[in-house]
């Protein structure tokens, strides 16, 4: 039976909200520790770990994130591991976050000049000392607006575990729209429920930006 949309069906989309912004925060939590993982094995000495890093790379960054969750998803299951669709989804976006943030962080971190290096060295200061002394503290600088952008990416990425069959914000909205068959309203709902969790963040990465470009033009 058709119902109305109405104020119970709104008020149901804006709760589902917390379930995106739950999997986007344990998501993006699981791909920085990934993402540094792979931007200092990117930027390391040992050839092996640049080749393995390079490797896991393109692979997340050239298949669909829709692709990752259906292998991630079905693949545990067809070797025997049960996994829901909160867990499936949780690993996919992870994996799929480490690759690109490790990308984003490997360019940070390149960016840092070549004499601050040199500098460390010049003290004595071995590689990983280097590393958490005096490189990653300017490259984290210069990775926080892009690192925020790449969040804002990863929120609406959320929407395709809906057809893993979580329930987020999209999966919610399809199940009102099945009840209600008002798709104008049950999507524009939940369009906009996606640009107020985005949109502050855009200008947060926008602002960051600008007084970086400001900092270094010094």
């Amino acid at each position: 039976m058709i119902r109305a949309f109405g104020w119970n069906e709104f008020l149901v989309i804006v709760a589902a909200a917390q379930w995106t912004i739950a999997l986007s925060a344990i998501a993006f939590a699981g791909g920085s520790v990934g993402g540094l993982l792979v931007a200092l094995m990117r930027v390391s000495e040992t050839r092996a770990l640049r080749l393995f890093a390079t490797g896991f790379i393109r692979v997340f960054q050239g298949t669909p994130l829709l692709m990752q969750l259906f292998l991630v998803f079905f693949g545990m299951n067809i070797f025997g591991f049960a996994i829901n669709p909160w867990i499936a989804a949780t690993i996919a976006l992870a994996l799929h976050a480490s690759a690109f943030l490790g990308e984003i962080w490997r360019g940070c971190i390149e960016a840092v000049p070549k004499g601050q290096r040199e500098a460390a060295t010049a003290l004595g200061l071995r590689y990983f000392r280097s590393m958490r002394h005096v490189i990653l503290p300017q490259a984290a600088r210069i990775a926080v607006a892009p690192t925020v952008g790449f969040l804002v990416q990863l929120i609406k990425g959320t929407s395709l575990a809906s057809i893993i069959g979580f329930t987020e914000l999209t999966r919610q909205g399809q199940i009102i729209n099945n009840a209600t068959f008002s798709p104008f309203l049950v999507f524009g709902t939940v369009a906009a429920v996606y640009f107020l969790l985005c949109w502050p963040l855009s200008l947060i990465a926008r602002r960051m930006e600008t007084r970086f470009s400001r900092a270094t033009a010094r």
